[in-house]
């Protein structure tokens, strides 16, 4: 079973976050990380979505990882300024409909409103999985989708939202990836300098 240290949560949006749980990408065969329904009910409940204590058949595992990889094509699709597939749009409709949206609530943070969660947790896994899919679909209607990156670092590939106010973050994580590059970097130049040779 998965531990909670396996999973990271930078992307900005559950949609991403949930994206987030096949890990290196890149690789010829990634990392999955829902390897069975009961990380997949643990993701589900850590994120808030899922009441405690509810377990996921195997086939909401199977239709959960069907669900991750349609999100994270429209998703790049969209950013990427080109239409989603029309499969893909067809998925993303009918997860987001398995379940009612839950009423958002209010509270008042730090002097200002801010969304303060949804009133009830959806009761199965099939209504988790819908959550996400209402997310993403929210996502990729929103302004918002021009601003999802891929994480700059080579060995990462993790989506995620960048909220920077420049607009120019390039890693999931500054404490994780960015200064794992940053420091990669450091040492490439620093032994260039030293097989140069001096004046």
């Amino acid at each position: 079973m998965a531990t909670d240290d396996m999973w990271i949560w930078d992307g900005g949006r559950v949609c991403l976050d949930f994206t987030n749980t096949l890990r290196h990408r890149w690789r010829t065969t990634p990392e999955e990380t829902l390897r069975d329904p009961g990380d997949l009910a643990l993701w589900l409940q850590r994120t808030g979505l899922l009441a405690p204590d509810v377990p996921a058949p195997a086939a909401a595992l199977a239709s959960g990882r069907r669900l991750r990889e349609t999100v994270d094509r429209a998703v790049l699709a969209v950013a990427d300024n080109r239409l989603p597939l029309s499969g893909d749009i067809t998925v993303l409709n009918r997860s987001a409909a398995e379940a009612p949206r839950p009423a958002l609530q209010i509270a008042v943070t730090d002097g200002r409103l801010e969304p303060a969660g949804t009133a009830g947790l959806a009761t199965d896994a099939s209504a988790a999985l819908a959550l996400i899919a209402q997310d993403a679909v929210e996502l990729l209607l929103s302004a918002e989708i021009r601003r999802v990156r891929v994480c700059g670092a080579d060995e990462c590939a993790l989506r995620f939202v960048d909220r920077s106010p420049a607009r120019n973050r390039r890693w999931c994580s500054m404490s994780r990836c960015g200064n794992r590059t940053k420091v990669r970097l450091h040492q490439a130049r620093a032994r260039r300098s030293e097989d140069t040779p001096g004046d």
